[in-house]
C-alpha cells in the first residue's frame, strides 16, 4: 500500500512537472502537424485506402520496466492526437506494457484523405498496424471517440482483444435521436471556420470546472493548423468524421461485447456531439448525462466494471490523471 502511495504521489510531482515544462506549438502547422514533436518516436504505416496511398502515425515505445509481454493500444478522442496520451504511455511502461498509440487516419500526424471513414474502416487499419508489429493480442484502451472505435475494435476483433478501457465514450447514446441532422457540406462550411478561440470555447466544455492553463499544450496544434493553407483538408476531414461518429452508433451493441470491460467515467461530463445544433431545452437536459449513461452502459456489457470519478470531466486521464491511472493499471494488471 505505501509503495502504491509513493508512486501516487510521484506521478502527481511528474504531471505538475510536465505541464509546467509544456511546449509551445508553433504559429502555423500543417495537415499533419510537421514539425510539431510528440513524445515519443513516430513511426508511420503505408495504407491505401479507396485507391489512395496514405500514411498511418504511430508511437510504439517499449516497457521500461520489467516487460510483461503484454501490450496496450490508447486510442484518442476526435478533436485529440495521440501525444495527449503521454503520462499514461510512462506509467504503462513503467508497468512494464508495450505501448502502441495510433493516430487514426484522418487525425494529427496521419494523412487526411477525402474517404468514407468508417469505424469498421478504423478498426481495420488499427489492426493493420498491430498485425505489422506483430503484437496478437492488445488491451484496448479508447477515450472519447477513441471509445466507439475501441468498442467496434472488441466486435470485430474479440480474438485479439484481451480487456476492453472505455473512458469518458463519447456514442453511449444515439445522437441522432437528439441532435439535429447538417449535411457534410454544412459541418465543412463550419469547421472551416475554426479559430484559436473557437477550439478554446469547446475545448473549454471538457473542463467544468474551469480551462486548466495546461491544456493549451493540446489546443495550439490545432489552433495552429487553422493558420495553414492545408486546413481545408482538415476541416473536410473534420466534417466527414463528424458525420461518421453521428451515422453510426454502437450503443446498440454493448450488450454484444464479449471481453473484461472496464468503463471510467467522470460523473461532471456532459458531452453531446453536435450539442451546438440542439435547440430544444428538454433535448438539451436529457443528453450527456454521464452518471446515468455510464450506469446503462456498465449494465449492458456483461461484467462490465464501472469506475465514477466524482468532480470530473470529459478527460479524466488528463484532469485527474493519478485517479484514472489508478483505475486503469488495477483492472488491467
Amino acid at each position: 500500500m505505501l509503495r502504491f502511495l509513493s508512486y501516487c504521489l510521484l506521478l502527481l510531482v511528474c504531471v505538475t512537472t510536465s505541464a509546467a515544462a509544456q511546449t509551445t506549438a508553433p504559429s502555423s502547422l500543417n495537415a499533419t502537424l510537421d514539425g510539431y514533436d510528440y513524445p515519443f518516436p513516430v513511426r508511420y504505416l503505408p495504407l491505401t485506402i479507396e485507391g489512395q496511398r496514405l500514411r498511418m502515425a504511430y508511437m510504439d515505445v517499449a516497457a521500461t520496466g520489467k516487460a510483461n509481454g503484454r501490450t496496450v493500444v490508447l486510442l484518442h478522442g476526435k478533436n485529440f492526437f495521440g501525444a495527449y496520451w503521454r503520462e499514461t504511455i510512462k506509467a504503462l511502461r513503467e508497468a512494464g506494457f508495450r505501448v502502441v498509440v495510433p493516430d487514426q487516419v484522418g487525425f494529427g500526424k496521419s494523412d487526411k484523405p477525402d474517404i468514407h471513414y468508417s469505424f469498421h474502416q478504423l478498426a481495420l487499419n488499427t489492426r493493420r498496424l498491430l498485425d505489422t508489429l506483430g503484437v496478437r493480442q492488445v488491451v484496448v484502451v479508447g477515450h472519447s471517440m477513441g471509445g466507439m472505435l475501441a468498442t467496434r475494435f472488441a466486435l470485430q476483433y474479440p480474438q485479439l482483444t484481451e480487456r476492453l478501457v472505455l473512458e469518458n465514450p463519447i456514442g453511449l447514446e444515439d445522437y441522432r435521436l437528439g441532435v439535429p441532422y447538417q449535411t457534410i457540406a454544412q459541418a465543412e462550411a463550419t469547421e472551416r471556420k475554426s479559430t484559436e478561440e473557437s477550439i478554446r470555447k469547446y475545448h473549454a466544455t471538457y473542463y467544468p470546472h474551469g480551462y486548466p492553463k495546461a491544456h493549451d499544450e493540446w489546443l495550439l496544434p490545432l489552433a495552429a493548423q487553422t493558420r495553414h493553407p492545408d486546413f481545408p483538408r482538415v476541416a473536410r476531414a473534420n466534417a466527414l468524421t463528424f458525420d461518421m461518429i453521428y451515422q453510426q452508433p454502437v450503443n446498440y451493441e454493448f450488450s454484444l461485447v464479449q471481453v473484461p470491460t472496464l468503463l471510467i467515467i467522470g460523473q461532471d461530463d456532459r458531452t453531446v456531439v453536435g450539442k451546438g445544433l440542439l435547440k430544444d431545452s428538454a433535448v438539451l437536459a436529457r443528453m450527456g448525462q454521464y452518471p446515468e449513461l455510464g450506469r446503462r452502459t456498465a449494465a449492458q456489457v456483461k461484467g462490465a466494471k464501472l469506475v465514477p470519478l466524482t468532480g470530473v470531466g470529459h478527460i479524466p486521464h488528463l484532469e485527474a490523471t493519478p485517479q484514472f491511472l489508478a483505475a486503469l493499471l488495477g483492472f488491467v494488471r
